[in-house]
């Protein structure tokens, strides 16, 4: 923080008891990841002997790796057709066919016939400027444009944050308060001046109170620049820092800026009885998509964007019109599978997991899995005890983690129980619930748990990465290789062989 904020914090200083519900939410957190943790890891490692992490937040984030993993690797893929109408000046296409023989139909109905326009719909629409960041959209963002993990993105953030480069990192909140309106309209022109890629622009009257909510702040607000960046030299900053400043830098801009507004437009023509489709789109105020455009080719994003030029257009055309002879084809298309998670989309799915019908640009209640401030830690956590493991930016489960999720019964892998608890927890911190009844819900659950899977079981997957080394010399079965040991895989009958690894 900047030593200005800090003299202002201290000089409206708030009674401690202000901030007894979010320590009560604080420690009932610890205490669920404690008990759940502690037990389940003991219970589960007893049960299938051997070593087996679970936890509250890191379980159920695995399974959903694990999850789309399989989707991935048993995706049949499925053929479709459309048929396209080339009237000359434009081509419309059908809607989806699955059979060819009836996309072919279609097509060949249409070949040398007459084409007539039979509505015209237009529409006058509004896109938005992004919201500022949180942690989790800038971990994300770093992820898309620069492959950073998320602990990478926290860590550079943390790292301007000490040097009072940027406001504090972990926060789930993308709005303002009141009083920051003129420091934020400031800010602007400060970054103009001093951020390499948001130099040369030309800013008109930032509307800096579309950033401006105390509602949606809770104990701290959106992450953005501070003053500081004018006295700092900024072309000494590693180039991670200076990336990550970057972003903060322009999404203050964006954000600020106009809306993007476009008029679309969407023709239906008719030839043959069959009904065909084109759209188009006409800028009408590139707003914040202008700078968005300039600010990335300044930053060289890798990012796939939407470039000037790149939008579809309509000839003029008016509502029953004809095109004579136009020509038909067939056009082959499969399904897509659903992809891989990277940093950037499980960091979406943990922040989304329990909300239904999620709109990312509306102000709903998060659940989710963990908070901003835990979920890198949470994603280094589980490639550091090898359950997932990175390949580029995509994140796969490892043999280990499949194994693991498939042993692993069905409440303590939920999604939707761990972000029905984060709920709980976002209403301690209100005063809507009481902390004394969300933690007997949680001892309830250890409890039940334990007592449906106290008796061992066996698993094929976890023998399996065991290496046999030979017979056991006092009973005659196989001797195993452990992390820390040679023993008898008889554990039954406790026969006892072992030979430490320390002492070979």
């Amino acid at each position: 923080m900047e030593d200005k904020a800090i003299r202002e914090g201290f000089s409206n200083l708030r009674p401690d008891s202000d901030y007894d519900n979010l320590y009560a939410a604080g420690l009932c957190r610890a205490k669920a990841d404690w008990l759940v943790g502690l037990n389940s890891t003991r219970l589960f490692t007893c049960r299938y002997g051997t070593l087996l992490s679970i936890g509250r937040v890191q379980t159920p984030t695995l399974a959903m790796i694990v999850q789309r993993d399989y989707d991935v690797k048993h995706f049949v893929k499925q053929k479709f057709f459309t048929v396209e109408l080339d009237c000359g000046t434009f081509v419309a296409s059908s809607e989806r066919i699955d059979e060819e023989e009836s996309a072919k139909n279609i097509a060949e109905s249409c070949s040398g016939k007459t084409a007539t326009i039979s509505e015209i719909k237009k529409e006058i629409k509004t896109v938005n400027p992004p919201k500022l960041y949180d942690l989790t959209t800038l971990q994300r963002e770093a992820n898309r444009q620069y492959g950073y993990t998320a602990q990478q993105a926290l860590d550079y953030t943390q790292s301007l944050y000490e040097q009072k480069l940027v406001t504090y990192p972990r926060t789930d909140s993308q709005y303002l308060t009141e009083d920051m309106e003129q420091t934020a309209a400031d800010l602007i022109q400060t970054i103009c001046n001093t951020i390499s890629c948001c130099q040369g622009l030309s800013i008109p009257e930032p509307n800096v109170k579309r950033c401006i909510n105390n509602s949606k702040v809770s104990d701290h607000h959106a992450i953005i620049p501070t003053a500081e960046i004018a006295h700092k030299k900024l072309a000494d900053l590693p180039d991670g820092e200076r990336n990550i400043l970057n972003l903060i830098a322009a999404k203050l801009i964006l954000a600020t800026a106009d809306p993007h507004r476009y008029e679309a437009t969407k023709v239906s023509v008719i030839c043959e009885n069959h009904n065909f489709s084109a759209t188009g789109k006409a800028i009408l105020n590139a707003g914040w998509k202008a700078f968005e455009i300039a600010i990335k080719e300044m930053l060289k994003s890798n990012e796939d964007t939407v470039k000037s030029g790149d939008e579809k257009t309509l000839p003029p055309l008016e509502k029953g019109q004809v095109f004579e002879n136009v020509t038909s084809s067939v056009i082959e298309h499969y399904t897509s599978p659903p992809k891989p998670y990277t940093e950037d989309t499980l960091l979406k799915a943990m922040e989304t997991a329990g909300n239904h019908n999620y709109d990312e640009n509306a102000d709903v209640e998060k659940k989710g899995l963990g908070t901003p401030a835990t979920r890198a830690a949470i994603l280094e956590t589980l490639v550091k005890r090898a359950y997932i493991e990175r390949k580029k930016k995509q994140i796969f489960p490892t043999a280990k983690g499949i194994s693991l999720i498939a042993v692993v019964p069905d409440e303590v892998k939920s999604a939707q129980l761990t972000a029905d608890w984060e709920t709980q927890l976002q209403e301690i911190e209100r005063g809507q619930c009481n902390p004394d009844d969300f933690m007997h819900e949680i001892v309830s659950f250890v409890s039940d748990i334990s007592g449906k899977y106290n008796e061992k079981a066996e698993n094929a997957a976890f023998q399996a990465q065991r290496t046999v080394i030979g017979k056991c010399p006092k009973c005659g079965k196989n001797v195993v290789e452990w992390k820390k040991s040679f023993s008898c895989e008889n554990d039954k009958e406790k026969c006892g062989f072992i030979i430490w690894k320390s002492i070979c």
